[in-house]
């Protein structure tokens, strides 16, 4: 399927690993320029040069910048001041118990999972507008649909961002602007494997047997593949999806056990 994007911008937020490279790698192998945003220099070069390999006509830049600062955001929106395409994503706040937060870690947590895709959204939906085109996908969370009790800096954030998005994304949609959240569940990327030999050096036992017995746990029996989750967000991205807006989308194998 041609999904209609070729020549058009992107920028991409935590685009050096997980599930921010692997839409920008699926926008890219559709033919749309891509505007990389991350922290860590080596890995965002490292995967800005193998899409650039792979795709020789797309056009790649990369800003090293910490996306969930104001001047990370200025650097980002300097190099891409007008994407067609907007992919917020920036890695979540840490676990714990709510009896421990301070009003600094909510605001740390606010500022980066719910003000800075807000702010990302405002500096770039008005000329989406006037444009008649626009896409932005903010990555968020299964936690959003069915909430983890030690994750609440993150549900709250999140959920956040949830609510604003669905106010917002009823009145672009008729200018083909469309705003949608994609909520991954367990996918096979570094952050998870981190996580797991965390879990797994607590309780004494080899990683992969953490690994194994969540992979199990899952309906699908298995983790998502970030390349799964690349290519959904392109098809949200897409010429063809003008008429999907404000949905949060769950990837996650049949978790979530709801009929809605």
């Amino acid at each position: 399927m041609d999904l209609g994007i070729k020549g058009r911008r992107a920028l991409v937020c935590a685009a050096s690993k997980g599930l921010g490279r692997a839409c920008a790698v699926a926008l890219a192998n559709e033919g749309v320029h891509v505007t990389l945003v991350a922290r860590g220099v080596e890995a965002l070069e490292a995967t800005a040069a193998e899409i650039r390999k792979a795709n020789p006509g797309v056009e790649v830049t990369t800003v090293a910048a910490d996306i969930t600062t104001p001047e990370g955001r200025e650097a980002a929106l300097k190099v891409c001041p007008q994407p067609d395409i907007l992919i917020n994503n920036a890695g979540g706040p840490p676990p714990g118990d709510f009896r421990n937060w301070t009003r600094d870690d909510w605001i740390k947590a606010l500022d980066a999972n719910m003000l800075t895709p807000i702010e990302l959204i405002k500096a770039t939906v008005d000329p989406m507008i006037a444009r008649k085109f626009g896409r932005v996908v903010n990555i968020t969370s299964a936690a959003v649909k069915a909430p983890i009790d030690v994750l609440g800096l993150s549900n709250g954030a999140r959920t956040g961002l949830t609510g604003f998005v669905a106010g917002l994304s009823r009145k672009t949609v008729k200018h083909n602007v469309t705003i949608n959240a994609l909520l991954p569940g367990p996918f096979d990327t570094d952050r998870l494997r981190t996580v797991s030999a965390g879990q797994a050096k607590a309780a004494g036992v080899p990683v992969e047997e953490v690994l194994g017995k969540r992979a199990a746990e899952n309906p699908a029996g298995r983790f998502g593949d970030p390349e799964e989750f690349g290519a959904a967000c392109a098809f949200l991205c897409s010429a063809k999806a003008g008429y999907i807006t404000g949905q949060n989308i769950l990837l996650d194998g049949g978790a979530f056990p709801g009929t809605l």
